[in-house]
């Protein structure tokens, strides 16, 4: 039987008890989705941007859905502490798949902003939440969105009115937590009106090791006019969790938007980016990291279309893979017929720190215009021989000499964060990493 059969067959047996628990608006888009979702299923797997990750036998076991809502016995706020010194940020947890509703509320937002649950936001705001949700992830994107959108349940909202800004950061801390093996579906629905600022920070964590977790998670991502927004994704997760996301973002003239993922614990990983430049002067910056060991493997995929005159954007995705982990990269840029004076510019680059570790990368371009400024390029390699015997003469030891020839190499992703607070924090982190320190959030603080 295919995989994704007993999720057809599940879906059509409880989408009545589904609907009773979660709001209209949210329900209104399951059918559709249900009906793609029959059609294409899951990725095919050695199809062009899957070829190394199998996601249909990722999803094929019998994991169990929560749709009774049962909470875990957690008190997020006692057992995961994030320090990161004058951050002040506003916090919220999603415990699985449902936002947590015991949020202290550490900072006041100004008036128009919305910061919480899907749910509430789609009875609350209706005409707002009709106008973006699912408008990037539409179901026919792509098998997992359109699995997301049927069995969602919850998720979080950002929603920042024109011309306001937010001067504190928003962090969301997921939480998978669990006795048996499960399934989450989550959502982030995130909406930066015309002239608005903000910046956002999501941590996943996996708080119990020994059931299977898998999660799809989907992000849209709204950038109005003059808008600036930052999103940064921090993984540390186990190994025992899957973790599908798929992130949408779109931008119109003159936004300016920073992406930054970086994953130093997982297990197995897919990440894709969809990026569209609607409007002219629009800028994008899109960092990815990993740090692999183990058997753990990432697979990150973008696609960043130009599709305005005078745009910007800047690619720069790179991993350290150690042990038997495998690491994939498959970037591409489409520049439209339209798009002239667009610059745009890709580059992965790779350290395989041992003979059993993988990497697959596969950069591209398709220009349709003919004033551009695009390039791209891959390197895969090992550590500089000659940099270890110039530290090793110097008097450093081997084995710190290879870590800060790690950690020198992580420097320009993290330099991309515009929180130097947060920067500084990663730094630490990434440290701990490297000397195998560090694989739960407790180790922020």
């Amino acid at each position: 039987m295919r995989p994704e059969q007993q999720y057809i067959a599940f879906f059509a047996a409880q989408k009545q008890a589904l609907n009773k628990i979660f709001s209209e608006l949210i329900n209104s888009k399951r059918d559709e989705a249900f009906d793609v979702f029959q059609k294409k299923g899951f990725p095919v797997f050695n199809s062009e941007n899957y070829q190394h990750t199998d996601i249909p036998t990722l999803m094929a076991p019998d994991y169990g859905f929560n749709f009774s809502g049962l909470k875990a016995e957690i008190d997020p706020y006692k057992v995961f502490k994030c320090n990161v010194p004058n951050l002040s940020s506003t916090i919220h947890f999603i415990i699985n798949d449902r936002l947590y509703k015991n949020d202290k509320k550490s900072t006041t937002l100004p008036e128009g902003v919305f910061s919480g649950s899907l749910n509430d936001f789609s009875k609350d705001f209706p005409e707002i939440f009709r106008k973006y949700y699912g408008k990037l992830a539409t179901p026919d994107k792509n098998g997992i969105e359109a699995f997301n959108t049927m069995f969602v349940q919850d998720g979080y909202v950002l929603y920042v009115p024109p011309n306001t800004a937010i001067e504190s950061p928003i962090q969301v801390t997921n939480i998978i937590r669990g006795s048996v093996d499960s399934l989450m579906t989550r959502r982030f629905l995130v909406i930066i009106e015309e002239g608005a600022e903000a910046k956002m920070l999501v941590c996943d964590h996996t708080a119990d090791k020994t059931p299977q977790f898998a999660v799809t998670q989907v992000t849209e991502i709204f950038v109005g006019e003059n808008a600036v927004f930052d999103f940064y994704e921090l993984e540390e997760s186990s190994e025992n969790t899957i973790r599908l996301a798929s992130n949408f973002v779109s931008q119109k003239a003159s936004s300016n938007v920073v992406i930054n993922g970086i994953s130093l614990c997982n297990g197995i990983t897919r990440n894709n980016y969809d990026v569209y430049l609607e409007g002219e002067n629009a800028i994008h910056h899109l960092y990815g990291l990993a740090i692999t060991d183990k058997t753990q493997k990432i697979d990150n995929t973008s696609n960043i279309e130009h599709r305005a005159p005078h745009c910007q954007s800047d690619e720069l995705f790179k991993y350290i893979l150690d042990e038997q982990s495998t690491g994939v990269f498959n970037g591409r840029i489409v520049v439209a017929k339209d798009a002239q004076k667009t610059q745009a510019y890709q580059n992965n680059r790779n350290l395989c720190c041992s003979r059993e570790s993988r990497m697959f990368s596969k950069p591209q371009l398709e220009i349709y215009a003919d004033d551009v400024k695009c390039s791209h390029g891959m390197t895969t390699g090992q550590l500089d021989e000659n940099a270890l015997f110039y530290m090793r003469s110097r008097g450093i030891g081997e084995e710190e000499a290879r870590l800060l020839l790690k950690f020198s190499f992580t420097n320009d992703v993290i330099e991309g964060i515009r929180l130097p607070n947060l920067k500084d924090r990663l730094k630490m982190l990434v440290e701990k990493r490297f000397r195998g320190e560090l694989v739960k959030c407790q180790g922020c603080i």
